[in-house]
């Protein structure tokens, strides 16, 4: 049923590439913070940049855990999971890395990976880069057969009406008040001053 890889091979990366979203999972030090679970998409916000990495573009959401935890320890696991077709289960362990806009790799990379395709949502926050050491597939069967509808707007609506009120300083002030730490007190995202 399950199985160990060595590496992203071509199956594993095309397999990838036909689900709908995937999830990130992270977590504090500290053995009382709060674990992360977030649902990221559309699946074309997911890279597979060679066999060992991967990146995400992070979108400007309502908190920052997983740029928090990361920031501070590095660790993070992306999981997909086939909703559609044979059951199956992907997990993606490795140690991860926040690039901003304003560091210097950050427009490389987004060249690199190609998220200027204009199905990314705006509201673009940072990407995250894993640098993956296990690579390991589970057999899925509780997950439920699902059909995806399509992609929510709520997400490029929410950074277009922003944008049209006050251009990237009122994304930058939604970022200041709501991203800045983490639920539990980690530095997360540093605001951009006006």
């Amino acid at each position: 049923m399950g199985r160990q890889y060595d590496e992203i091979d071509a199956d594993l990366a095309q397999w990838i590439a036909g689900q709908a979203l995937f999830f990130v999972a992270s977590a504090p030090l500290a053995g009382d913070g709060h674990v992360n679970v977030s649902p990221k998409g559309p699946i074309g916000s997911l890279r597979i940049l060679d066999p060992a990495t991967v990146a995400y573009l992070d979108i400007v959401g309502s908190g920052a855990e997983t740029i928090a935890h990361v920031r501070e320890n590095g660790r993070i696991v992306v999981m997909l999971c086939a909703f559609q077709g044979p059951p199956k289960i992907v997990r993606l362990h490795g140690r991860g890395e926040v690039l901003m806009p304003e560091d210097a790799e950050y427009a490389a990379l987004l060249a690199q990976a190609g998220f200027e395709d204009a199905s990314i949502p705006e509201g673009r926050r940072a990407i995250v880069r894993v640098h993956v050491s296990r690579i390991a597939t589970s057999c899925g069967y509780g997950v439920p057969l699902m059909t995806p509808d399509g992609q929510r707007e709520h997400a490029p609506l929410w950074a277009r009406k922003k944008l049209a009120v006050g251009g990237e300083r009122e994304i930058a002030a939604y970022v200041r008040q709501r991203n800045a730490v983490s639920i539990d007190g980690l530095p997360a995202i540093d605001p951009v001053a006006d």
